[in-house]
């Protein structure tokens, strides 16, 4: 037989979750009060790192670290993870002299970790351990320790580590962010670490990119007759057409929203020639421009095309915001 379902106390829930809350909260801003020159000697030691920033943890305290060398290496600080186990039976070879280790463990007395350490230390691997045992083997083998240690796990029953790996999270984000800004670290740098992610591709993706080029462009001469110039734009599908002179030089646009509002207002279209209904000096962007600055001028100006001309004002191709979206730029 199953055994009866859990009777849920929702109350109770949401105090225990509130309490959670506070006690982490708690926890975190006990850092910043006790946050003084061992902080400032773990940055400039991982700034001096001409390696790469090895960050390491068992447990809890592993998986906190993983996280805490991803973030290192977005920002601009070369690291990796390396589980102290496997280290132990190999791993420990990818370490070397150039490299600054980051030890977390919350009790600073990890067997798999304590294990290592003297041998880093021969090695002269300099070390940083945040951990909550000042007094532990990993703060006696450290150059620099961080205090992470807490009053109180959320958990009830003070076992399960929930407060001290947020504790460990918290530090391990401060020091990115402080190495990041020592370093100059921009949206640029950032994008260029994240190009799969919406800010790398507003700032990586040039209209260049996108564009539509070469026999896709729709483009005629200003004497197209207008039955020319609509199977132009129909054949091309951009839902507009470059009007150019001789060396394609942009004179023009003609777009569906221009045809619309001709035939709105019962103008007779066919003796005209492209000329004659053509928008003359339209906006345009150059071809090494951002995508997204493409993207903002037509929001701007609300068109739906844009021609695209090198710096001498030569049609080299177009775009709609139908290529922007498939860019993921919009």
């Amino acid at each position: 037989m199953n055994p009866d379902p859990v009777k849920l106390n929702a109350e109770q829930v949401l105090d225990l979750a509130r309490k959670t809350f506070e006690i982490e909260a708690a926890a975190v801003l006990g850092l910043a009060k006790r946050l003084g020159g061992e902080f400032v000697q773990a940055v400039e030691l991982m700034l001096a790192c001409r390696g790469r920033v090895v960050v390491m943890g068992m447990g809890k305290s592993g998986h906190i670290g993983r996280k805490i060398a991803a973030t290192l290496a977005s920002t601009g600080t070369p690291a990796m993870f390396v589980h102290p186990a496997e280290a132990s039976h190999g791993d420990l070879g990818m370490i070397t002299a150039q490299d600054v280790v980051l030890a977390i463990s919350n009790s600073g007395e990890s067997e798999e970790l304590t294990v290592i350490l003297p041998v880093l230390s021969r090695q002269g691997v300099p070390m940083i351990a945040i951990t909550g045992g000042a007094q532990s083997a990993l703060a006696r083998h450290a150059r620099v320790t961080l205090d992470s240690s807490v009053a109180l796990e959320a958990c009830p029953l003070n076992l399960a580590p929930t407060a001290s790996t947020t504790a460990q999270l918290a530090m391990g984000d401060a020091l990115a962010v402080a190495l990041l800004d020592v370093r100059g670290f921009r949206e640029e740098d950032f994008a260029r670490s994240h190009p799969g992610g919406a800010l790398g591709r507003k700032l990586l993706t040039h209209v260049s990119d996108v564009m539509r080029s070469g026999d896709a462009v729709p483009q005629v001469r200003p004497d197209t007759s207008f039955s020319d110039l609509m199977r132009e734009m129909s054949a091309k599908g951009l839902g507009a057409s470059a009007i150019v002179d001789g060396e394609r030089r942009v004179l023009g646009i003609f777009t569906d929203g221009d045809l619309r509002r001709l035939v709105e207002k019962g103008t007779d279209l066919r003796s005209s020639k492209a000329g004659d209904v053509m928008h003359a000096n339209p906006r345009t962007v150059r071809a090494d421009s951002l995508a997204v600055e493409a993207a903002a001028l037509m929001e701007q100006y609300r068109i739906t095309s844009v021609l695209v001309v090198d710096e001498s004002g030569v049609l080299c191709g177009a775009l709609n915001s139908n290529d922007l979206m498939r860019a993921k730029v919009i």
